[in-house]
């Protein structure tokens, strides 16, 4: 689904991404972890097309395409979702409108008619009970006024209503508490399939027992340097990322 080859980015002339390789099969579950400044976000960043960040070497290959070439909002019609660590207010959009739009884009971009109300209202019910979003929250604008675990529910909401092909969550545990990790963290496995694979971006294993993931990798000074099963965050809890250092 998505093959990364010697990757290098930067961004305002520093360099964060150097040589980073990984391959992502349909079906997976990735866990990103590393240190600050190690290159997490910036990965996630390039990924999603982000215009500050230059990537000055490497590929992204897509479902067979060069995500590289491709504008932000292409990439998302091709199937790539993300889910913000600091989630933006939109005041004056409703959640509803912007949700029916976007969905019917991307029905659009695949061929499909766009849904009705009826049936866009009926489907909006059932992916807003995944993550328990309020009624009222999803009537309001985009994101506004939510605490910061609403916000977080509301970027999965968003994700099961779009079905990408591949959702990166960069740090979506962030600030949430015991509660809201765990309603956030089912509705990210209840959209888990063969066909739709995940890139979880993370410092902490206390996510990972909520969203197993397939593989961990340990991204370290802008590459990824050692990759195992879940034993290995609950190594890196235990010794921290100097240890994998000691490895290298």
């Amino acid at each position: 689904m998505l093959e990364i080859k010697d990757l290098h980015a930067e961004i305002a002339g520093k360099e964060i991404l150097k040589g980073l390789n990984l391959r992502i099969k349909p079906g997976e579950v990735h866990a990103i972890m590393g240190p600050n400044g190690a290159g997490k976000s910036t990965l996630s960043n390039v990924l999603s097309g982000h215009p500050a960040y230059r990537v000055t070497s490497g590929s992204v290959i897509f479902h067979g395409k060069d995500l590289l070439s491709m504008p932000a909002e292409v990439r998302a019609r091709e199937g790539l979702f993300m889910s913000f660590q600091y989630p933006v207010e939109i005041p004056g959009v409703s959640m509803t409108n912007f949700m029916r739009a976007a969905v019917n884009e991307q029905r659009k971009y695949r061929g499909l008619e766009a849904l009705t109300s009826g049936e866009f209202l009926k489907m909006m019910k059932e992916k807003r009970g995944m993550v328990e979003l309020d009624s009222k929250l999803a009537n309001r604008s985009v994101n506004e006024g939510f605490s910061g675990g609403e916000k977080k529910r509301n970027e999965i909401f968003q994700m099961a209503m779009l079905e990408p092909s591949l959702a990166i969550l960069d740090e979506t545990d962030s600030g949430l508490d015991i509660d809201a990790l765990r309603i956030v963290a089912r509705g990210v496995n209840m959209l888990r399939s063969p066909e739709r694979s995940s890139i979880v971006i993370t410092h902490y294993q206390r996510l990972l027992d909520y969203i197993v993931p397939d593989i961990v990798d340990v991204l370290i000074d802008g590459k990824i340097v050692m990759s195992g099963t879940k034993e290995l965050a609950l190594k890196l809890e235990e010794k921290g990322y100097d240890w994998i250092k000691e490895q290298l």
